[in-house]
């Protein structure tokens, strides 16, 4: 082989090396790229869920200092009221108090403190979400029933499903918009509440029979946007389902993650 022959495959040669070293360079800066890409997106998504955790806590006892007053001002202050106007009649009348009318205070006294033990138990809320959304739940129903006379049928199958405290909160928050939308819209009495558990799935369903909408129109609401993104940052999902009998709100939450399911 001449001189020439081996200075060109020398060069050749070096300038294979030197491309390849270029492009494994840029694959290299390219991958580094996207880590750093993916760890700030990955960031950037957790302070979001964070973000979106401290303003659902906010919500809740906004919602709870909320019916606290509503509590206080008409149904226990009432009560009370008329405690007290029995009170100044039975002082006016300067005469001696019977049986009967000690009865009646005693009701009214009973009363009251039957709403006081609800308003305890609102107060409690947050304790309890930490124990057991599920009661929290059942516990709404009921208050609203006493308070707005509506009637619910409630149906829970399966077992208590564990899930983090996190995930607790945004589905409970789901289902206090949920109710808040539909006793503020449909003009409902009558609710039907549905809890399924599964080793795969929960399931929580949600029906009135009031005033249905268009749930393609309704969409652009802050209070079902809020809905549907706190299904998508918990991974589940939320069905809305409208018409004139009524409306349904269904979410689903998987209990297994897709990677457990291939195992």
């Amino acid at each position: 082989m001449e001189r020439k022959e081996i200075q060109l495959l020398v060069i050749s040669l070096g300038i294979v090396f030197f491309t390849l070293l270029i492009i494994l360079v840029v694959i290299f800066f390219y991958f580094l790229k996207k880590k750093n890409n993916y760890l700030v997106e990955k960031m950037e998504s957790e302070l979001y869920f964070q973000s979106e955790l401290i303003k659902t806590r906010i919500e809740i006892k906004d919602q709870t200092l909320s019916e606290i007053s509503k509590e206080l001002h008409d149904n226990i202050g009432q009560i009370v009221s008329v405690g007290i106007m029995q009170l100044n009649m039975y002082i006016q009348s300067k005469k001696a108090v019977g049986t009967n009318e000690l009865n009646d205070l005693k009701n009214v006294l009973a009363k009251s403190l039957d709403e006081i033990r609800i308003l305890s138990r609102i107060i409690n809320k947050d304790n309890l979400l930490q124990t057991n959304f599920i009661e929290a739940i059942k516990q709404d129903l009921e208050r609203i029933k006493k308070v707005k006379h509506i009637q619910y049928n409630y149906n829970f199958t399966g077992e208590i499903p564990n899930i983090t405290e996190e995930h607790d909160l945004f589905i409970y928050r789901i289902f206090q918009e949920a109710l808040h939308n539909s006793l503020k819209h449909s003009h409902s009495d009558l609710y039907e509440v549905k809890i399924t558990t599964t080793d795969a799935l929960f399931t929580l369903s949600m029906k009135d029979f009031g005033i249905g909408y268009d749930t393609k129109k309704s969409s652009s609401g802050s209070g079902l946007n809020n809905m549907k993104l706190r299904a998508k940052l918990i991974g589940a999902k939320l069905i809305i389902e409208s018409n004139e009998a009524g409306t349904n709100v269904t979410l689903e939450y998987p209990l297994i993650t897709p990677n457990e399911t291939t195992n």
